[in-house]
């Protein structure tokens, strides 16, 4: 079979990466070549690279909300993450040693947890419900007199289940307890604003907001107290330094603004086809099993299961048929473990291992989204069947 050319793949993998908005490569290009100047340096040259990070700082500022003092950049959400939780316990550390997460968070947030652990801190990893759902509750009865950060994602990668992050804000505020959120997957999908949200710290990443890949975000609440993470130089308010990547720091601007600007008209667009799609393959595979909330999920957020078929396979079928899509997290892809989120919420090793994860992104349409559905079931089936047979014949 003759491999589908790029231009005429149907791509379903946006969780993992978007491809940059043809207007945030238009804005980046100048910063490659003519104005190539360094920001910390104060001639001419240099004045104008600082004027196009401060003017991307308050794009990035504007669209969640929050003041320009807020944004502080990074290489991207897995950074801010380790940023967000390693800065606060060292500047809060003499509080106490226990930090509260879930058992769903990014491998940024649970392995950085980790690493404390292993210099003496205490970590609570809260359970979740079958559709993925962290309970405010659980979260209340965790706290501690030396509880001193609240980690909890906005919104899940894998499963899409967006949770109650406002309410575990005001849980956090009532504590006088630091709250980090990492909102890498919800912002630019689901409304967000940094003050109603409550947190001390969010993350973002460019490369999910169709801008470039290594650069990111970290908000930081004005007036709350962070370690250094970077240290070197005076750049970030000699909190991160390092020369700042301008191109890509000027490319995350434009992409935060344009998330601002098209974000309802872009949402109720995916949501439409996230809702096509999940209806398509339900009718046509009624042992499908739909992973998370059917409504409160990522607009573009379709996770499913097939009894019987090995995730895998089903990937490489799908790939040679011209269509990207994921069998979990991008960060664990090259895993042969469960997934840690699909175990969290209660399946076994052999349905986990049978997911498939779409995201829909901007740039997809009914057509390519019916392509799919006509696609997609056919091919479990054959699957099905083939596992049918060598485990009938004894093969395993």
């Amino acid at each position: 079979m003759e491999e589908p050319r790029l231009t005429d793949r149907i791509y379903l993998d946006h969780a993992a990466t978007t491809p940059v908005d043809p207007e945030v490569l238009q804005t980046m290009l100048p910063f490659f070549g003519t104005c190539y100047g360094n920001p910390s340096s104060v001639h001419g040259t240099g004045r104008e690279a600082k004027r196009a990070v401060e003017q991307a700082r308050k794009q990035a500022a504007s669209a969640l909300g929050a003041s320009n003092r807020e944004v502080f950049f990074t290489s991207g959400g897995s950074e801010s993450d380790n940023w967000a939780i390693r800065g606060t316990v060292r500047a809060h550390g003499f509080k106490g040693r226990h930090i509260i997460t879930t058992s769903i968070e990014h491998h940024a947030v649970l392995h950085t947890c980790r690493s404390l652990e292993r210099e003496g801190f205490e970590v609570t990893y809260l359970p979740v419900d079958g559709k993925g759902f962290v309970n405010p509750d659980d979260v209340s009865g965790a706290i501690r007199k030396d509880t001193i950060l609240i980690s909890v994602m906005a919104a899940n990668n894998e499963i899409g289940t967006i949770e109650p992050i406002e309410e575990i804000g005001r849980i956090a505020r009532e504590h006088e307890i630091a709250f980090h959120t990492d909102a890498v997957q919800a912002a630019g999908a689901i409304p967000l604003d940094f003050h109603s949200v409550g947190a001390d710290l969010l993350s973002v990443s460019g490369h999910k907001l169709y801008g470039p890949k290594g650069i990111g975000a970290l908000f930081v609440r004005d007036g709350f107290r962070l370690d250094p993470f970077i240290f070197g130089g005076a750049q970030e308010r000699s909190l991160r330094a390092g020369t700042e990547n301008v191109p890509a720091i000027v490319g995350f601007g434009k992409a935060m603004e344009l998330m601002h600007e098209r974000g309802e008209t872009q949402k109720k667009q995916i949501t439409a086809l996230r809702d096509l799609l999940i209806d398509g393959i339900q009718a046509a595979l009624p042992d499908a099993v739909l992973h998370g909330d059917r409504y409160k999920r990522l607009p573009g957020n379709c996770c499913f299961s097939f009894p019987g078929v090995e995730g895998e396979a089903l990937l490489l079928r799908l790939d040679l048929a011209g269509i990207a899509a994921s069998s979990g997290s991008a960060c664990t892809s090259g895993s042969l473990d469960p997934s840690h989120v699909l175990k969290a919420i209660g399946l076994p090793d052999e349905m986990a291992g049978s997911s498939l994860r779409m995201t829909i992104g901007a740039e997809n349409t009914r057509e390519q989204i019916e392509e799919v559905i006509r696609t997609i079931p056919p091919i479990v089936r054959d699957l099905q069947a083939l596992r049918s047979v060598s485990y009938g014949s004894g093969m395993r």
